[in-house]
This record gives structure tokens, sequence and C-alpha cells, in this order.
């Protein structure tokens, strides 16, 4: 079992930065993947970001070259950068995690309880 708790996010005007950070614990050696689910109201939840612990990395086409994800093996922790930010990526914002590959396909089992995230414009 894995438990992902979040922090970071908060309110930002448009074009502004924001930096949010997932502490994974329990059974963290089995991890093969990481990464960034978002939540817009009436809206399906979609995978932002996501990458391996060898490296690979997924981005979404709405945000390349805006949100970078990153990860410290040390202290167990993913980071996803958000700049340039826009009032479309208002949404709450899931930590997930995986044993098995596939970073992009569906199914990750362990989520974080969600940071919510707001760009004013």
């Amino acid at each position: 079992q894995v438990q992902l708790v979040e922090s970071g996010g908060g309110l930002v005007q448009a074009g502004g930065s924001l930096r949010l950070s997932c502490a994974a614990s329990g059974s963290t050696s089995r991890i093969n993947a990481m990464g960034w689910y978002r939540q817009a109201p009436g809206k399906q939840r979609d995978l932002v970001a996501a990458l391996t612990m060898s490296g690979s990395t997924h981005y979404a086409d709405s945000v390349k070259g805006r949100f970078t994800i990153s990860r410290d093996n040390v202290k167990n922790t993913v980071y996803l950068q958000m700049n340039s930010l826009k009032p479309e990526d208002t949404a709450v914002y899931y930590c997930v995690a995986r044993y098995d590959s596939g970073i992009t396909r569906s199914g990750y089992p362990y989520w974080g309880q969600g940071t919510q995230v707001t760009v004013s414009s």
C-alpha cells in the first residue's frame, strides 16, 4: 500500500506559478510510476503529467511547455511545477501512483486526497 499526501495548491493570478508536492509513504520501493491528474468542475479527471522511476515522462498537450514533473527519490516526493498558469488550469489536482507499467494507462490504484488550484483571470 502507498499513501500520498499533496500540498502546494492555492489561488494565483493568470500567468503566475505554483509548485505542487506529493509525498509518498508506505511500500514506496515498489512504485513504478507517479503522476498528477486534475478534475475541473463538471469535467472528467484527466492525466496531466506522469513519470516513471527510470525517468520517462508524459505530459498532456494542454500543459506541455508550461508544467514540469520531477521527483526526489530520497524524499519519496514528486513535484509538479506549473508556470504560465491559465484560468482553464483551475481544478483539483490529485497525485497518483502505481506499481505496474504504463504511465499513461488508466487505472492508477493509489490516489491522494487532492489539492485545489485556482487561477484567476
